[in-house]
């Protein structure tokens, strides 16, 4: 007969490599899987081919690896709330039915995030909910936009960044003129299009500027609300960098090279001008923030 001690040890050892999943858990992935693998398949095929909702597949998977990277915290044992993750499943299952028999892509995808709400609550209740409250949140950047908020809020963020060019090219002595979202730079006219309204950059930044801050794991939250809303005015600059370079491109090379190669690669220098000055701001902040002892230093988790 094993002596107390031992059996206790191996009781022990059992219980550490017992992984945080059980019969319900598996279920549960297996019945999202069969219920959302359609949408992602129809999403691929329509608003993920398009330049405003491109950045869907990279938010999914930064959502499902955060989702992996916090399990053991998630599936934690804690008491369920049957009765609230019932009522949010029902709500689920009414947008996606909704959502997918009237091809509404922002219902139908939408409806995942009141799934996961009602997975969490019906396997750790709210404490499960609590601990997975980023990675729920961060999924509402996969939605599609609705297109009439995309339209109310193109048309002007393309007159801004137009109006911006214009002032900016001609105080640098370039013969520029401007028409509404039309600026016409020597024998050339260029348009400012939806795709250079910024609106999609703005939104997709702004979700990689809220990962970059869940990784950093910033404790202050004065820190985190200035820097996720620096992110939106960084992110007009770096379109109106863009088009201005396509402007002195098309200027100085002709319109060919212009809406050529160029044009793909200025969509490059967007965001590598706006992730360095999230970045350069965030150090800025740092000279305040981490000399403070309410800010203290915190390990990033790989």
């Amino acid at each position: 007969m094993s002596p107390p001690s031992v059996v206790q040890n191996n009781a022990a050892a059992k219980t550490a490599v017992v992984p945080p999943f059980d019969l319900a858990v598996l279920l549960l992935l297996l019945g999202f899987a069969v219920m959302y693998l359609p949408t992602y398949y129809t999403l691929s095929q329509s608003a993920w081919g398009t330049d405003a909702n491109g950045h869907g597949p990279m938010i999914l998977g930064l959502c499902f690896w955060l989702l992996w990277r916090e399990r053991k915290e998630i599936l934690a044992p804690a008491p369920a709330a049957p009765v609230a993750g019932a009522v949010f499943l029902l709500l689920a299952l009414a947008c996606y039915v909704v959502g997918r028999s009237q091809a509404l892509d922002t219902l139908e995808a939408g409806s995942q995030i009141l799934t996961l709400i009602a997975m969490l609550l019906l396997l750790r209740g709210w404490s499960g909910l609590k601990k997975a409250w980023f990675p729920v949140f961060f999924l509402i950047f996969m939605v599609p936009l609705p297109g009439v908020f995309t339209q109310m809020l193109t048309l002007p963020l393309k007159m801004a960044v137009s109006w911006c060019a214009e002032f900016i090219m001609h105080a640098a002595g370039y013969p520029i003129g401007r028409s509404g979202v039309i600026l016409v730079i020597g024998p050339y006219q260029l348009l400012v299009a939806d795709a250079c309204s910024g609106l999609n950059s703005i939104f997709t930044l702004e979700a990689l500027g809220l990962f970059y801050m869940k990784l950093m794991d910033y404790r202050s939250r004065a820190r985190n609300v200035l820097l996720a809303i620096m992110i939106i005015p960084i992110s007009f600059v770096s379109n109106v960098t863009r088009v201005l370079a396509l402007i002195l491109i098309t200027y100085y090379f002709g319109d060919e090279v212009g809406q050529g190669f160029m044009h793909n690669f200025a969509g490059v220098v967007l965001f590598s001008v706006a992730l360095l000055l999230i970045y350069g701001f965030d150090h800025l902040l740092a000279v305040k923030f981490d000399a403070s002892s309410s800010e203290p230093i915190r390990e990033v988790r790989a």
